[in-house]
C-alpha cells in the first residue's frame, strides 16, 4: 500500500477536498487557499514517488482529472457563495476551465500518437539498426514524462489568479492568471505537434523488421539464448550473459519483455526484444543452430516451433525443486544439466525426458566462486543465511523464512564464540505470502539490532580510517559507474535506445573491472565482525558465498551453486520430514546439516568451520560436488562449448538431410488421395 509518508499524503489530500468543500460553502477564500495547497502538494508528492496509491484512487473514481475538475468546480462554487456571480472574473474562471479542459483532449491524443508511433515492433541492444533505417530523436522528456499531470497543473495559475481577485475584489489577477492557463495549455499542445509528422516519426514496423532481418542475414547469429518471463524474472537471463559473452559460435539474445530489457544486466551480446509472437515467427533466424531456453513458459512454443533449429532447455539453475523436472522439458531435444545429479534426477521423476537427450555441461556461471581455504586468521567466521522465497503455494517445505527464520538468526546472532551474520534472501521473498513479508521484517530487525549491539561491545574494534577510505571508494566507483551508464543524463525512449545501445566494449571492460573493485571496497567498508542485511542486487550471492565460511539455505539452486565452494552448509528441514528422508528426497542435503525448524543442530555447522580438520562431513561434500556440478576439469565453459558444437552439428546434419529429400521429391509425381489411401491400406 506504499510507504507512511504516502499514505500520510494519499490521507491528506483526499481530507483535503471535504475541506474545500466547506471553504466554498462557509465561505473563506484563506481556508480554501490552504486546502488547495495541501491537495496540489499531496498529489504531486504521490506523482513524483510513482506510488501505488495513485492507481488504486482511479478505481474508486477518484482519478486525477477528476480531482482537477472537482476543485475547479469547488471554486466556482466559493465565487458564488462570495456573491460574484454577476463578476467578469466568475464567468471567466467558467470560460477558461471549459476552453482548459478542451485542451485536455488534444493533448492526451497527441501524447498517446507519439508514444504508440515511437515504440518500435522490436527493441535491440548492441544491433546497429542505425545505418539501415532512420530513428530521429525522442521528444524532450518534458513533454512526455507525466504529462496528464504537468497539463493539469497547469490550472494553477487560473486558480491563484482567481483566488487573489476574490480578495482583494479586483478582477485584473483573476484575468492575467487564466490568460496564463489557456495559454500555457495552448502553448503545450503546439509543441507536441511537430512529433506526429514528418522526419521526426521513427519507420513503421515493417520497415523496422526488414532492417532487422538485414542485419540477421549480416550477422549470421549461430546460438540464441530466449527468455521470456515477469519483469521480477530478469536475473534468470542475466545469469546465462557471462556465459553467452564466451560461446565460440555467434550469440544471440532473444526476449520478449520490454522489462525484462530494461532490467537485463550490461552485456555486449547483440538482443533483441520481440513482444509480438508473429514478429517473431516472421524473423529470418535460418542461420540459428542452437536455440538455448532459461525458463519454462508458453512463449517458448513460438521459437520451438522452428525446425531448422534444435532446442535445449539450460534452466536458471540446478536444485531438487520440482521445476528442475517439468514434464514440459520433454519437448526440447536436449536437456543440459550440471553433472550426473539433474541426469539422475529425471530418471527417478520419469517425466517422459529420455537419458539419451541429457547432456552434462557443468555450470559455467560457477567460475567466480573461490574454493575454501578455512577461516583467514585474525577475524571471526561469518555465516551467511540465504533463504528461497515461499514459492507459489504455501508447502512449508518451500522456504526457511516462515517457520525456522528467526530461530536460525537468533542462533546465530548468540553463538559462542560470536559470528558474522550475512542476511541475503531471495528477490521474490515476500511478494506471494504476506506472512513471509512480516518474517522477512522480523528477520531484518533482528540482524539490524544484533549489529548495533555489536557495534557498541568492546570486544570489536574496526580501522575507521580504513573503512573510511572504503567509505569513499565506493562513492568514487559509485560516481564512475553512474557517468558510465549514463546515470547523470536523460534517458531516450525505446527507438533511441535501439538506436543508441551498442555496447561500448571499453566502457563494459571498465565497468567489469569497477564492479570488482566496488564489491571489494564494499567489504571493507564496515568490520570484519559487523552482521548484514543484503537485499540489493549488490553484492551478489556469489560475492556473498566468497567472504563467508559456512550457509544455511533450504533446497534450491542456491544449495548446489554453494557446494562448489567445498565450505560447511545447512539446509533447513522445514516440512520436518525427517533428516533420512530429507536427504533421501533431496541430493543437494547429502553432505549438510539438517536442521530443524527450532535451528538447534547449528552447532554441528559452527563446529564444522571452526575445526575443519574434524568436519565429519567434509568428504562427502567434495564427492557431492562432482556429483552435481561435473569434474573440474575440463572447465565447465568449455564443456557447454562443446555441447554447442555437437549439436550445431546435429541441427546441420538434420537441415542438409531435409534439403536433400526436398530435392528427392521434387521428381517424384504428386500421389492422388485415392492413391494414397490405397497404399496406406
Amino acid at each position: 500500500m506504499g510507504s507512511a509518508a504516502e499514505l500520510a499524503a494519499a490521507a491528506l489530500m483526499m481530507l483535503g477536498f471535504p475541506c474545500l468543500m466547506v471553504a466554498a460553502l462557509v465561505p473563506s477564500v484563506p481556508a480554501f487557499a490552504a486546502a488547495a495547497a495541501v491537495t496540489y502538494l499531496a498529489d504531486h508528492y504521490l506523482h513524483r514517488k510513482g506510488s501505488y496509491l495513485i492507481n488504486r484512487l482511479s478505481k474508486v473514481r477518484a482519478g486525477l482529472s477528476i480531482r482537477f475538475l472537482i476543485r475547479q468546480l469547488l471554486l466556482v462554487l466559493l465565487l458564488a457563495r462570495l456573491a460574484l456571480s454577476d463578476d467578469l472574473v466568475f464567468y471567466g474562471a467558467i470560460a477558461c476551465f471549459i476552453a482548459f479542459y478542451g485542451l485536455q483532449a488534444p493533448h492526451g491524443a497527441l501524447v498517446t500518437l507519439i508514444r504508440n508511433r515511437r515504440r518500435m515492433p522490436v527493441a535491440t541492444r548492441n544491433i546497429d539498426l542505425a545505418s539501415r533505417i532512420r530513428i530521429p530523436d525522442a521528444p524532450p522528456r518534458v513533454l512526455l514524462d507525466r504529462s496528464a499531470e504537468k497539463m493539469l497543473h497547469l490550472d494553477l495559475a487560473a486558480v491563484v489568479g482567481v483566488l487573489v481577485s476574490a480578495t482583494i475584489d479586483a478582477p485584473v489577477p483573476g484575468f492575467v492568471g487564466i490568460g496564463v492557463t489557456v495559454l500555457l495549455g495552448c502553448l503545450y499542445v503546439l509543441a507536441l505537434m511537430p512529433y506526429v509528422r514528418g522526419r521526426k516519426i521513427p519507420p513503421n514496423a515493417e520497415k523496422v523488421l526488414a532492417a532487422l532481418d538485414g542485419w540477421l542475414r549480416d550477422h549470421r547469429p549461430e546460438t540464441v539464448l530466449y527468455f521470456s518471463g515477469s519483469k521480477d524474472s530478469a536475473y534468470q537471463v542475466n545469469m546465462w550473459l557471462e556465459t553467452m559473452e564466451q560461446l565460440d559460435s555467434k550469440p544471440l539474445v532473444i526476449l520478449r519483455e520490454r522489462a525484462i530489457l530494461e532490467r537485463m544486466a550490461p552485456t555486449t551480446v547483440p538482443v533483441v526484444c520481440v513482444p509480438g509472437g508473429v514478429h517473431l515467427m516472421n524473423m529470418d533466424l535460418s542461420t540459428v543452430r542452437v536455440a538455448l531456453y532459461a525458463a519454462n513458459v508458453g512463449k517458448n512454443i513460438h521459437l520451438l516451433r522452428v525446425p531448422t533449429m534444435k532446442h535445449v532447455f539450460i534452466g536458471h539453475g540446478d536444485s531438487d525443486k520440482l521445476a528442475s523436472v517439468n514434464p514440459f522439458s520433454k519437448v526440447y531435444d536436449e536437456v543440459w544439466t550440471a553433472g550426473r545429479a539433474g541426469r539422475d534426477r529425471y530418471a527417478i521423476a520419469d517425466v517422459g525426458v529420455r537419458d539419451d537427450d541429457i547432456v552434462e555441461v557443468g555450470r559455467p556461471q560457477l567460475a567466480p566462486i573461490r574454493t575454501w581455504q578455512g577461516v583467514p586468521e585474525g577475524r571471526i567466521p561469518t555465516i551467511l543465511y540465504a533463504p528461497t522465497w515461499e514459492g507459489w503455494d504455501d508447502n512449508p517445505g518451500n522456504t526457511s523464512i516462515l517457520l525456522a527464520g528467526e530461530n536460525i538468526v537468533r542462533g546465530l546472532i548468540k553463538a559462542d564464540p560470536p559470528v558474522r551474520v550475512l542476511y541475503k534472501p531471495h528477490p521474490f521473498t515476500g511478494t506471494r505470502s504476506s506472512a513471509a513479508k512480516a518474517a522477512h521484517t522480523r528477520i531484518t530487525a533482528l540482524v539490524e539490532k544484533a549489529a548495533a549491539a555489536r557495534g557498541t561491545d568492546g570486544r570489536f574494534t574496526a580501522d575507521a580510517s580504513a573503512q573510511a577510505a572504503a567509505k569513499a571508494e565506493l562513492a568514487r566507483i559509485e560516481a564512475r559507474l553512474a557517468e558510465l551508464s549514463g546515470g547523470g543524463g536523460e534517458k531516450g525512449d525505446e527507438a533511441e535506445a535501439t538506436r543508441d545501445g551498442l555496447a561500448d566494449t571499453a566502457r563494459h571492460e571498465e565497468v567489469a573491472r569497477l564492479r570488482s573493485e566496488w564489491n571489494d571496497a564494499y567489504w571493507r567498508s564496515f568490520g570484519t565482525f559487523e552482521h548484514r542485511v543484503i537485499t540489493d542486487a549488490e553484492p551478489r550471492l556469489y560475492d556473498c558465498f566468497n567472504v563467508s565460511d559456512a550457509m544455511v539455505s533450504d533446497i534450491s539452486s542456491v544449495v548446489s551453486d554453494f557446494i562448489a565452494s567445498g565450505k560447511p552448509y545447512a539446509v533447513t528441514d522445514s516440512a520436518e520430514l525427517g533428516v533420512e528422508e530429507f536427504k533421501r528426497q533431496n541430493t543437494a542435503v547429502r553432505a549438510a546439516v539438517v536442521l530443524g525448524n527450532g535451528a538447534a543442530e547449528l552447532g554441528e555447522l559452527l563446529a564444522a568451520v571452526r575445526d575443519p580438520a574434524s568436519d565429519p562431513l567434509a568428504e562427502d561434500r567434495e564427492e557431492l560436488k562432482r556429483y552435481l556440478l561435473g569434474p573440474d576439469e575440463p572447465t565447465s565453459i568449455d564443456q557447454f562449448n562443446t555441447a554447442v558444437a555437437d549439436l550445431a552439428a546435429k541441427a546441420e546434419t538434420r537441415n542438409r538431410g531435409q534439403e536433400a529429400r526436398a530435392a528427392a521429391g521434387g521428381a517424384v509425381e504428386e500421389v492422388e488421395p485415392e492413391d494414397a489411401e490405397q497404399a496406406a491400406r
